[in-house]
């Protein structure tokens, strides 16, 4: 498990998925915004991949979050796009409705540049979020990304197109422990 001063990055057990799948992918409008996709149902048992973790895919590393007091399960986090010549890839993550509000993401996105600069040994991390994201945006931002630009109308979310903005971070001005 990979810790930070919050949370902790595991691998992800099957008693996660009927959590995950109820709190945040059956929910329709925080789907909506969290993936590139459009929503839809999918069956309790299915093989969803966005939630059982087959490890087929090399370029994708997900994790369960957990709370480092209690071990309770928070949410999600995802390293994807990940591009060993350049070497480089991108992050998300996904809290649990209770989770959020309490630093977690922050500490998330901490423990992630951590997996990515010292455990792959990669150059560059890079996330794309919602412009209206603030807590994505905020926990970015306190682990040392900047913003390098806006896609302008780039996703469609519950009927309207909106804007993403682009973040990027490269190993030598990551600061560990500075959010």
């Amino acid at each position: 498990m990979l810790k930070g001063n919050k949370v902790g990055l595991r691998a992800r057990h099957d008693e996660d998925i009927p959590i995950l799948r109820t709190e945040l992918y059956d929910d329709v409008v925080n789907s909506s915004r969290a993936e590139s996709r459009p929503w839809r149902p999918v069956k309790p048992g299915a093989q969803d991949s966005r939630l059982v973790v087959t490890d087929d895919d090399p370029a994708l590393v997900q994790f369960s979050v957990i709370e480092l007091d209690g071990g309770t399960l928070v949410g999600t986090a995802t390293f994807w796009g990940i591009d060993n010549h350049s070497r480089s890839a991108h992050i998300g993550l996904g809290l649990l409705p209770a989770a959020r509000g309490k630093g977690y993401g922050t500490d998330v996105v901490a423990v992630l540049c951590h997996y990515g600069f010292v455990v792959r040994g990669l150059q560059r991390l890079q996330i794309e979020t919602l412009a209206d994201n603030a807590a994505m945006l905020g926990s970015a931002e306190r682990n040392g990304f900047v913003r390098e630009g806006v896609l302008r109308s780039s996703a469609w979310v519950m009927g309207t197109f909106v804007d993403e903005v682009l973040l990027g971070l490269l190993a030598h001005e990551w600061k560990p422990n500075s959010s």
